[in-house]
């Protein structure tokens, strides 16, 4: 299963790259990280990843945006949000958008682990 990773800050990029270690997510592979919704659409056309992590508060494009048109691009795509940001209406309009989950930062990798089996299921 490809995964894009997308989130402006390198250390989450790479912690959310490292969670991945997990022997229950072996089965996941990253495709590729962007850091900002331009970046990530340019990514989801070339790679058609199954899932994204969505940071949303980002430079040039947004994660409220950047989910909307990758759900456009590829409306199976599970989309795992995952923010700062404890703005329950934000997280309500991303899920309206068409992602799937939500993870609040700062999270365990546990948490994580638990957050990417729960999106895609038995």
């Amino acid at each position: 299963m490809k995964l894009l990773i997308v989130d402006d800050s390198t250390i989450i990029r790479s912690r959310i790259a490292r969670a991945l270690n997990h022997p229950k997510l072996a089965f996941i592979q990253v495709i590729g990280m962007a850091r900002n919704g331009v970046e990530a659409v340019s990514l989801v056309m070339r790679h058609m990843p199954e899932l994204v992590t969505m940071d949303l508060t980002m430079p040039e494009m947004d994660g409220v945006e950047c989910t909307e048109k990758i759900i456009q691009l590829k409306p199976d795509c599970n989309i795992l949000v995952i923010s700062a940001l404890s703005d329950k209406a934000t997280a309500l309009k991303t899920l309206k958008k068409g992602a799937r989950g939500f993870l609040y930062k700062p999270f365990s990798d546990e948490a994580l682990v638990a957050a990417f089996l729960e999106l895609i299921g038995p």
